[in-house]
Order: C-alpha cells, then sequence, then structure tokens
C-alpha cells in the first residue's frame, strides 16, 4: 500500500528525469512535526502494543492505496486528490518540500502531463494504525513512460506515509504526511 506514495514518487520521478529544480526551503516544521509524531508514535506504541490495528482499517488502508495508484495510472488527479487531507505536507526530495493540497495538485498535474506512472512493486513493509492515525512504510517501484519522446524508466524507493481518518476522503483515509527516500 503506497497510498500517498505515488505522488511523492511521481514527483521524485519528474525532478530526476526531467531536471526540474525546485529552490531549496528550510522548514523546521518538518524536524518538529518529525520529533514529536516519533514520541507520540512510540508513547502509543507502547501502551497499545499493537499493530494490527482492525482489520476494517487494514481494508479500507489498502483500498485507499489501491484507489491511488489506479488514479495515477489513469492519471485522474482529481481522483488522487480525493485520497489527500487540505493539511498534507509532502517531502518528496530535498528539494521539494510541498506544504498544502493545492501545492500538491499543482505537482501531481504538472508530473502527470509529462509521464504515465504504473506501480510494479508496492510491498508493505509496516503498518501500524492507532486510533485515528495510521503509519506506513512501503517499498515501490514505479515504471514511468514519458508522454512526449523519451525511454521508459524504473523509480525504486521506500516511502513512509502518515494517513488520518478523514470524513470527505471516499475510503475514510486521507494522506497528511510523506516521506520518499530513494533507493540506491
Amino acid at each position: 500500500m503506497l497510498a500517498g506514495g505515488e505522488f511523492t514518487c511521481a514527483a521524485s520521478i519528474s525532478e530526476r528525469y526531467n531536471g526540474a529544480r525546485h529552490g531549496l526551503q528550510t522548514h523546521s516544521f518538518h524536524y518538529d512535526w518529525a520529533r514529536s509524531s516519533c514520541v507520540e508514535t512510540i508513547s502509543g506504541y507502547a501502551q497499545t502494543k499493537t499493530q494490527a490495528g482492525r482489520d476494517e482499517d487494514r481494508a479500507a488502508l489498502e483500498k485507499t492505496s489501491m484507489k491511488i495508484r489506479a488514479a495515477f495510472a489513469r492519471g485522474d488527479v482529481n481522483a488522487i486528490m480525493s485520497y489527500h487531507h487540505p493539511d498534507v505536507v509532502k517531502s518528496l526530495s530535498y528539494q521539494n518540500f510541498l506544504t498544502g493540497r493545492d501545492e500538491v495538485r499543482k505537482d501531481v498535474t504538472a508530473t502527470l502531463e509529462k509521464f504515465h506512472l504504473e506501480w510494479t512493486e508496492n510491498q508493505v513493509r509496516s503498518l501500524m494504525i492507532q486510533g485515528d492515525v495510521a503509519v506506513e512504510m512501503t517499498d515501490f517501484t514505479i515504471k514511468g513512460t514519458p508522454r512526449g519522446e523519451g525511454r521508459q524508466f524504473l523509480f525504486a524507493g521506500r516511502a513512509m506515509v502518515v494517513y488520518v481518518r478523514y470524513k470527505a476522503s471516499p475510503t475514510g483515509w486521507a494522506s497528511i504526511r510523506e516521506v520518499v527516500q530513494p533507493a540506491p
């Protein structure tokens, strides 16, 4: 399951293969959020000692991932965005830090205008569900095909996606934070 990861990968692909460079930004919020998120996750995990979550939550998160990947394959930006919380923050690469749904939509649109993307691997390595929050780590491989001239390519990596319950999402879960780590 790589719900939000599809977008993250797409932006990294666009940046890597199209030569797009984004201005370097410093966001202390990212550090603060990561630090507090880790503390909250660890303390919540210690209290419940469960990573399974309810079966319904797992199924809904799996469906979220599947629907996002399918929307990327169709090039359906509106469907992709329906699984993103308004306060979403994505670190697609060190140079590409997006804050809010408008920035994410703009980046997804630009990426899909240049590439057709298809997930060839999507392996969940870890999933923790704690109340209204889920944290997922997934290994992925994406096959990209330029819409104009160019050769197909593969982009692989690992993503950590944080989901929250969100009533406006078709599955009840939406990506609110995401970080991508390209494979070596």
